[in-house]
């Protein structure tokens, strides 16, 4: 049996331990040994085993992801979140659907310093669910909104996913945030859209709030401007060149610890959980690249990726037709893989395939960002698609007397929005990397 075959066989072993519930670091752990073994034997595996983990945890930019994940845990409990939503919302509540319109954009304000989508949605789900109710939203439109919402965590810069893909794709994480930075954007105002759009067709959905003078709304902008500057330092220091994204990420911690205890909001304890929280995260995520890298290694040796990608380049197929496959690809792997397991599973066999096609005349490194903001975008729509989509299953705990079938009716005008975007992104790919040739 040849080693491509044998790498398309570990692909598939994957994938049916992940439908069996098999968590996705073991998989990987499982086909990648197995596969190792099967092409080059069983002593090479165990001379790559012993000095795998050093080399993957060794990588200066992975210290980045539990600095951010802390940056996040202290916001969550250091009421930042609450702040943020009341700032949104005394200056969008007043219009029709303006409350939903106002989670939203907390979200994308929270997802700035927390680079989460996961914890995005949790937190505001926490922070703007009673207030929807207050005001008698829709159930649907309550809580697709939230769960929408929070996949502005990842897209909106700093995020751990594009931290890794940076990691695994040999890109620049300076770079990767500052090409997510305009494609996030559309994505939040593709958002408030669609919740625009919605309340004009169901117009007893989303009930306008009160209007709040500009007394409140300045007293508003008083309490937030704080998280406003730890973005602007975390996000202008990198780019400015001031100081690296590690460097930056320990920066944006303490001053967010900072604020949160000056606000008197945080106590020890909520120290301690954030903590652990941000050990326990960093450990599930650790565990997940240690799979991926002996996956990956064992795809190396078995060239399945070569082949694969010179399969493609060999049908002579247009390169839109190839991405559009690769998307399509995506879109079902989200339906039942969560965004980080969907990225370390796959980019190692789309990402030559992308390099080798010529997208207008792009170059190598224009490509490997491109895609990868393609690919987030794509891998962020499962986590809001049934019948796995994680934050659909956060908000539906949070709220627990909305039936599923309403959470999944409130995506869908969230979804048709992701799906317009993810065409305009793959047919302007200036959008992303504008701004990272303008700076550099």
């Amino acid at each position: 049996m040849s080693g491509v075959t044998i790498g398309f066989l570990m692909g598939g072993l994957v994938l049916v331990l992940l439908v069996i519930r098999v968590h996705i670091a073991v998989a990987m752990l499982l086909a990648g040994g197995i596969g190792y073994a099967l092409v080059a034997g069983i002593d090479p595996l165990f001379n790559y085993a012993k000095t795998m983990a050093f080399a993957r945890y060794s990588v200066y930019d992975l210290s980045v992801v539990p600095l951010f994940l802390l940056m996040g845990n202290l916001a969550s409990r250091g009421g930042l979140s609450r702040r943020l939503f009341q700032a949104t919302n005394a200056f969008l509540g007043h219009y029709r659907g303006g409350v939903a319109m106002s989670a939203v954009g907390a979200c994308a304000g929270f997802g700035a310093i927390c680079g989460s989508s996961l914890a995005t949605a949790a937190t505001m789900g926490q922070v703007a669910l009673p207030e929807l109710r207050r005001y008698n939203y829709s159930p649907a439109l309550a809580t697709g909104a939230l769960a929408a919402g929070g996949t502005l965590g990842v897209l909106i810069p700093p995020s751990v996913v594009l931290v890794i893909y940076a990691v695994l794709a040999e890109q620049n994480v300076a770079a990767m945030f500052i090409a997510a930075l305009l494609p996030g954007l559309l994505a939040l105002s593709g958002y408030m859209v669609a919740i625009m759009i919605y309340v004009r067709l169901s117009p007893g959905s989303g009930p306008a709030a009160p209007r709040m003078n500009w007394s409140e709304r300045l007293h508003t902008l008083r309490e937030v401007w704080p998280i406003v500057a730890i973005f602007v330092t975390v996000i202008g220091g990198i780019y400015g060149g001031i100081f690296t994204p590690t460097e930056a990420a320990a920066i944006g911690t303490i001053a967010t610890g900072a604020l949160a205890l000056l606000m008197r909001e945080l106590t020890w304890q909520g120290i301690v959980d954030a903590a652990l929280d941000t050990a326990s995260a960093t450990a599930m995520i650790f565990l997940i690249l240690l799979g991926a890298d002996l996956l990956n290694a064992f795809f190396a040796i078995s060239q399945m990726p070569v082949a694969a990608a010179q399969w493609v380049l060999g049908a002579d197929l247009p390169p839109m037709l190839v991405l559009l496959g690769i998307v399509l690809i995506y879109l079902v792997l989200g339906c039942v893989m969560d965004s980080l397991s969907m990225l370390l599973l796959t980019i190692p066999i789309f990402l030559p395939i992308v390099l080798g096609l010529d997208f207008w005349g792009l170059g190598q490194t224009d490509k490997a960002i491109w895609f990868g903001i393609l690919a987030l975008m794509v891998v962020e729509i499962g986590l809001i698609t049934p019948p796995v989509g994680m934050n659909l299953f956060i908000i539906n705990s949070l709220a627990k007397d909305v039936p599923m079938k309403e959470t999944y009716k409130g995506t869908l005008p969230f979804i048709a929005s992701d799906i317009v975007r993810t065409a305009i992104l793959m047919l302007v790919p200036g959008l992303s990397l504008w701004l990272v040739h303008a700076l550099n």
